[in-house]
């Protein structure tokens, strides 16, 4: 082969490389340090994310008729002259988290405060706080607290808060459940039903054999 024919079979070879180098590239297989750089950012793959989970559902806090104040005592809604303390709720708030396994974790926030009554004093106060979360009726957890609450000398009320966290909901009730706050504790008490006196029992006297008498 002639020295210009050599330098000419040189040219080819080299212009030819790229194209070679580039089809080499684009065959390679994915997951290498390169791609995972330009796709990831960093030479290695990270770990696959969770999907994300569905929004929880939370309701808003529900406080039943006659749950909202706790009168000192408890006699005194009829007098008012009597009444030492009110515990009255203020503001709620609620937060609920979907967990991995489908339940719900549920916190609540209560504020509230005491008003002193004509016949109270400045002191320490305390009243049971009741929060229940519930499904059809029936009670999923309770728990009760008690809110301690300090009147200064020279003040007429005392401010009280409170955060219950991690009440949990099954993940068979998340789509039906409620959020209950309420002061008192234990289940709320009714007037036992009035009851109609019992009928009279009904005798039967057996009858008195009455002996036979000679004429």
């Amino acid at each position: 082969m002639s020295k210009h024919a050599s330098h000419i079979a040189l040219r080819l070879l080299i212009v030819g490389l790229p194209a070679v180098l580039a089809t080499g590239g684009a065959g390679a297989e994915e997951g290498n340090a390169f791609t995972n750089l330009f796709k990831y950012g960093g030479t290695t793959v990270p770990p696959s994310q969770a999907a994300p989970l569905e929004e929880a559902y939370c309701p808003t806090v529900d406080v039943p008729e006659g749950g909202a104040a706790l009168r000192n005592p408890p006699g005194g809604a009829g007098s008012a002259a009597g009444l030492r303390s009110q515990t009255t709720l203020g503001r709620l708030a609620r937060e609920c988290t979907r967990l991995q396994d489908g339940s719900i974790r549920v916190k609540v926030g209560v504020e509230g405060h005491v008003l002193l009554g004509p016949a109270g004093a400045p002191g320490r106060f305390e009243a049971p706080l009741t929060i229940s979360l519930k499904s059809s009726g029936k009670t999923i957890v309770s728990r009760v607290r008690r809110v301690a609450v300090a009147v200064p000398p020279g003040e007429a009320q005392g401010l009280f808060s409170l955060i219950e966290d991690d009440l949990m909901v099954p993940a068979a009730m998340t789509r039906d459940y409620d959020i209950e706050v309420r002061l008192g504790g234990g289940a709320p008490q009714r007037a036992p039903a009035k009851r109609k006196p019992p009928a009279p029992a009904a005798t039967s006297e057996a009858p008195v054999a009455v002996p036979a008498t000679a004429e």
